[in-house]
This record gives C-alpha cells, sequence and structure tokens, in this order.
C-alpha cells in the first residue's frame, strides 16, 4: 500500500493532478476575452493579432478590439496561439476495459458502462490540448462493441463527459486481431471461430443478414399495430438492434483495419447491405486504395508514421495521410495510446513533412476531420462563432515540439492551467514526503487473510447449527 501511495503521488508531481486539485483549480466566469494572439482558426485560415470571446461555454466573438463585461477574465495573448481543441477520434483512455473477445459479435456491449473519469492519462492529454476523445472497443471482434464519445471534464462525474448530441457508433475489426493469428493456443481447446480473414467476412455478413431479417420482423409489427393494437411485439435482441441502427443510418462504424483488400471487402459488404463505413481505423495500406475510399465515402484515422511492427504493416507508409488527403478522403491522426494522446499535434506536424501537406491541411488532421468523421463538426475542430469553447493556448505554434499548452478550455472552462499545475506541485512533494514516512502496512500473519479475521455470516452459522 505505501508503495502504490508513493507512486499515486509521483504520477502528480509529474504533472498529473488527482482530481480534487483539478476542482480546486478550476476557474469559473461567464467569459474569457483571449487578447491579441495569432488565432488558428482551422476553416477560416490564420488571423494575426486577433481577440477570441468565450462567453457562456460558446465562441461568442472572433476578431479585433473585442468587448467584454467587466466581470469577464482578460488573458493576454500576446506571441501566443489559440486553436480549437484537439479532437482524438481513436482513443481507449477512461476505459478500465476495451475487449469483450469471448465471442465474434458483441454489439450488445457499451464502452460508457466502464468509464474511469479519474484515469489520469485524461488529465495528461488536458495538458497536450485535448478536448474530445472517440472511445472505442477493442479490436478483437469482428463487430465489438458501442463507442462513446466525450469531451475531457477531469474531475467531474463520468455521466459530465458524454458528449451531448455526438452521433452513436460502434467499432468493427478485420486482419490479424481478430482471427487471432499470434494467440497461443492451448491442447484441446478449439480456437474461437473465425479463424480466418474469410471467416471474419462471414461474420459480418451472417450477423447482418440476422439484423435484416430482424429489421423486418419489426417493421412488420409496426404495420400491424395499426390495425390490431393487441398484436404481440417481437423479442428484443440487443445484439442486433444496434446492427439495425447501422442500416438505417443511426450509428457510425468505425472498422480497425490495415491491408487493401480487407478494406475493399468491407466496402463491398457495406455496399451489399446498403450502409456506409464512417472511418477505417489506421488503415495502413489505405494508399493502395484511396480512390476507393473516397468513392465510398469513409473517412480515415491513421497514425502519423508507425510501420513494421507486425506482419500487416509491413506496407505501410508516412505518406499514407497526404495521398488519402489529395484524394478526398477526410484524414485524421489517432492515438489509440494513452501516451501518443499527449502529443497528437507533432502526430499532425508530421504530415508537412511526409508528403508536403499545408499547415492548414495538417492543423484539420488532428481538428475538423476527426470532428466530421464522429459527426460533432458543428459543435468542434474550428474556431467560429457560436460553436463549443474547446480551445487551447499555446506559448508557441502548436506544430513546434518546443510549445507548450498554457490553457485548456472545456465548454470555456478551464480544465487545465499550467501556471496554477507548477504551483501546487511544492505542495504535492510535500504530501509525498508526508506518505512516505507513513507506517508500512504489515502482511499478514502466515495463514491469516489479508483481510482480518474472517467472520461468519448468519446464513453460515444456520448451516452449521442445523441437524
Amino acid at each position: 500500500m505505501k508503495r502504490f501511495i508513493a507512486r499515486l503521488v509521483l504520477f502528480t508531481i509529474a504533472g498529473t493532478l488527482p482530481a480534487s486539485a483539478v476542482r480546486a483549480q478550476r476557474q469559473t466566469s461567464p467569459e474569457t476575452l483571449i487578447r491579441n494572439a495569432t488565432v488558428l482558426t482551422v476553416t477560416r485560415g490564420t488571423l494575426q493579432n486577433t481577440d477570441v470571446l468565450l462567453r457562456n461555454g460558446k465562441i461568442a466573438g472572433v476578431g479585433k478590439n473585442l468587448n467584454a463585461s467587466a466581470n469577464a477574465r482578460i488573458i493576454d495573448g500576446t506571441g501566443k496561439y489559440v486553436m480549437p481543441g484537439i479532437i482524438d477520434a481513436h482513443s481507449h483512455s477512461m476505459l478500465d476495459t476495451i475487449n469483450e473477445g469471448t465471442l465474434a459479435v458483441t454489439s450488445m456491449v457499451r464502452t460508457e458502462d466502464v468509464l474511469n473519469p479519474t484515469d489520469a492519462d485524461l488529465y495528461r492529454e488536458l495538458a497536450g490540448g485535448v478536448t474530445t476523445l472517440n472511445l472505442l472497443h477493442g479490436s478483437a471482434n469482428p463487430i465489438g462493441g458501442l463507442n462513446t464519445v466525450v469531451k475531457i471534464k477531469y474531475g467531474r462525474p463520468a455521466s459530465e463527459f458524454l458528449f451531448p448530441g455526438a452521433m452513436p457508433g460502434i467499432k468493427f475489426a478485420l486482419g490479424e486481431n481478430v482471427k487471432r493469428s499470434s494467440s497461443p493456443t492451448q491442447a484441446g481447446v478449439p480456437r474461437r471461430y473465425p479463424n480466418t480473414r474469410m471467416g471474419v467476412e462471414e461474420v459480418i455478413r451472417d450477423a447482418f443478414t440476422r439484423a435484416r431479417d430482424y429489421k423486418r420482423t419489426w417493421d412488420e409489427y409496426r404495420a400491424a399495430t395499426k390495425n390490431d393494437k393487441d398484436v404481440m411485439p417481437p423479442r428484443r435482441d440487443l445484439q442486433l438492434e444496434p446492427l439495425v441502427e447501422i442500416l438505417e443510418g443511426k450509428r457510425y462504424v468505425h472498422a480497425h483495419c490495415y491491408i487493401a483488400s480487407e478494406i475493399l471487402m468491407l466496402i463491398n459488404l457495406a455496399d451489399e447491405f446498403g450502409f456506409k463505413i464512417k472511418t477505417f481505423q489506421h488503415v495502413l495500406e489505405g494508399y493502395k486504395v484511396a480512390k476507393e475510399i473516397a468513392a465510398h465515402g469513409a473517412g480515415a484515422s491513421i497514425f502519423a508514421d508507425s510501420w513494421g511492427y507486425k506482419i500487416e504493416a509491413y506496407d505501410a507508409i508516412p505518406y499514407n495521410a497526404a495521398i488519402m488527403t489529395r484524394a478526398g478522403v477526410v484524414v485524421s491522426m489517432n492515438s489509440d495510446s494513452d501516451e501518443r494522446a499527449r502529443r497528437l499535434n507533432i502526430e499532425a506536424a508530421k504530415a508537412m513533412h511526409w508528403g508536403d501537406l499545408t499547415e492548414e491541411q495538417a492543423l484539420k488532421l488532428v481538428t475538423i476531420n476527426p470532428a466530421i468523421q464522429l459527426g460533432i463538426q458543428e459543435r468542434v475542430g474550428s474556431i467560429e462563432v457560436g460553436k463549443d469553447a474547446d480551445v487551447a493556448i499555446w506559448n508557441g505554434h502548436p506544430f513546434s515540439v518546443y510549445s507548450r499548452v498554457d490553457t485548456t478550455f472545456v465548454d470555456g472552462e478551464v480544465f487545465f492551467d499550467r501556471e496554477q499545475d507548477i504551483a501546487r506541485r511544492p505542495e504535492l512533494a510535500k504530501e509525498r514526503a508526508r506518505l512516505e514516512q507513513a507506517e508500512p502496512n504489515k502482511p499478514p500473519a502466515e495463514g491469516q487473510s489479508p483481510l482480518g479475521p474472517r467472520r461468519r455470516r448468519p446464513t453460515e452459522e444456520m448451516e452449521i447449527e442445523r441437524p
């Protein structure tokens, strides 16, 4: 226990405040006026010496010499950069579990049910200017669990993280993770179906065939109730209901994939059943079939320059983002990593080196493009009047490795403030020292439970006394 406490305090000293500390440091004001900054609007160019007014959780003004109320917080943005909050289109932060790998189709499970709002990585991501996450199920299943889109409101209950009005989604997966090429097998234990790429396709086709029949059953029931209110409804199937939502265009598909042949397979299967893939996730060989992805209307959420780490990744190239962007695909950079999520600004900047994307195109990779992929582009992803006040103030250009975030706002409220973070570090260091002096827990005596002497429950006593 002592070691755990010391490690916990070490995390706070390293720049991760506990949720209680964040609540203590949070500043509240109906208005914030950032004056004289360089504003990276993403959709309307770069504005020099410009003010940004945040009011009641929204961007209320963008321009020069803006006025604010007498009690507004005023921030001098001279020499600083203001950009929209970064959006991570593939995250597993704040999830205590990500894979229900026991079945091939687990569309009945929800990531929303296992959110951990105290995950320290959330605070670190705020410190990197990240404000929105697409929390995805893992990639163990051809059809996995339901996603959750959140705003990072560290220190608040999990219910306050949920992004209001965000389009619901679901995780699909193809390839090695699903057929488990590298998973060890146990003697006498059969492998879970599917075991080949052919089987992966069949599982998805079978699921949508069942979902189509299920939808028809409910359509017939609803039609019948117009003439007979006593008709017995069909039995609900929680596995098939999300797939029906996909067929009806009410739920997005985010599909983990790597190789070109499987990307085309899923496009063809989606066309067969009349739905669209919203994003191909990772999509390392997307550059090979960029025109087909664009024609289907799918987006691509990728790594900047990761390749060769497994067989499927051998043909990955760092020019993937540029090639797909020029083919008309909406591309984003994602993290799939609590560590990489802290520096998605640099992941986007790499696309200017690998492929000569413009600064604006690179900025879009972590702002408006992932917003489009999640169906929230009317709310976030650019600095425009009327959008949510999810913005970050940087002390230099976000594409410089020497720049850092000074302040991160979510809905106009400060959830990261570097000055206050630094100011609290001596106090946290003292707390660590105090905890390290505490008496360590003594190990239990041999044969004794770590929880202390075991007490009988009344039911056990009754069992013993019964003749």
